[in-house]
């Protein structure tokens, strides 16, 4: 396998790291749930006992959020090439697995 192949499938595996779609719903969803509790209404404060509860949620899935993006930033998703004695115990196997 080429470098410049390695380099592509490197990158594809990067751009399907399931952290980051995991980390871009928590920022998204996190920023509309805390914007919902910037501008609640003090019948909905007093439904959850005074607590500004969607505040406290979309403050702590922006975090998450965050941090599944920073853990994908720093531990990056690299392609390994094969080793010969995979390819051949993959390749003696069938469709089937027999």
């Amino acid at each position: 396998m080429s470098d410049d192949e390695l380099k592509e499938r490197s990158r594809a595996a990067r751009l399907f790291d399931v952290r980051r779609v995991i980390g871009g719903l928590f920022v998204v969803y996190g920023v509309i749930v805390t914007l919902m509790g910037i501008f609640d209404s003090s019948a909905e404060i007093d439904k959850a006992q005074g607590v500004r509860i969607n505040l406290w949620m979309g403050l702590a899935m922006l975090v998450l959020g965050g941090l599944f993006l920073l853990w994908q930033w720093w531990r990056p998703t690299e392609w390994a090439e094969p080793t010969p004695e995979a390819e051949a115990e993959s390749g003696s196997q069938g469709p089937a697995g027999t």
